[in-house]
């Protein structure tokens, strides 16, 4: 019945404002949506920013070769720090990861504590949990992960994508495959997406420059 209407024109030409007025609600609402999406952006970006900052003021200068990665969302800190490479010059490639996993767990026993007391600091000050990883040599270690669920809703087409990884035996169930799913396309794509948030980055950057940011 909507669209009946909508597709009778005279009424609305002899009006002069009905379909003009609709078309320029919605485009401010679209554009609200945009600024709004923006300034979430924009406020999540300065939050990590902190949260990178503060995990580079208040870590020890000796844990780690170079200043960690921290990445930081919604619910999760995650640091990943780099040890270095313990002296096997002339070892096999099987001693080396031997050694590399040594160090890692010398390293998770030896600072436990200050990790614990550091983590508890940062829960409580920017309300989420701590994960901890460390990489040495070619070896990469997550000492603690959080897993948070995520609702989606899927078509049948990509339903069946999911489906048939269970089948195959790569995944357990739907949310697993779908897991997989994030993890293969993260591996595979992670210079895109890092141009991508370079671009969303720039984007913001100029719209804050308009004229409507004064």
């Amino acid at each position: 019945m909507n669209t009946s209407k909508a597709d009778s024109g005279p009424a609305d030409d002899a009006a002069g404002t009905g379909n003009d007025t609709n078309t320029s609600g919605q485009s401010a609402g679209e554009s609200k949506a945009g600024e709004n999406k923006a300034g979430e952006n924009k406020a999540r970006e300065s939050k990590a920013a902190e949260v990178r900052a503060w995990f580079t003021g208040r870590l020890p200068g000796d844990w780690f070769t170079a200043p960690p990665d921290v990445q930081a969302d919604r619910e999760e800190i995650t640091i990943l720090g780099a040890l270095p490479a313990p002296e096997t010059a002339g070892a096999s490639d099987a001693e080396r990861a031997a050694a590399a996993e040594g160090r890692i767990r010398r390293f998770r026993e030896e600072t436990r504590s200050r990790r614990v007391e550091i983590a508890r600091e940062a829960e409580h000050k920017f309300r989420r949990k701590v994960s901890w990883g460390v990489t040495c040599a070619d070896v990469t270690e997550m000492f603690t992960t959080l897993s948070v669920p995520v609702m989606t809703r899927l078509r049948q087409p990509e339903r069946r994508v999911l489906d048939t990884l269970v089948d195959a035996g790569v995944a357990r169930s739907r949310s697993d495959a779908l897991a997989w799913c994030v993890r293969l396309t993260g591996e595979n794509a992670d210079a895109w997406l890092s141009r991508l948030r370079t671009a969303l980055r720039h984007v913001e950057e100029v719209r804050d420059q308009g004229p409507g940011s004064a």
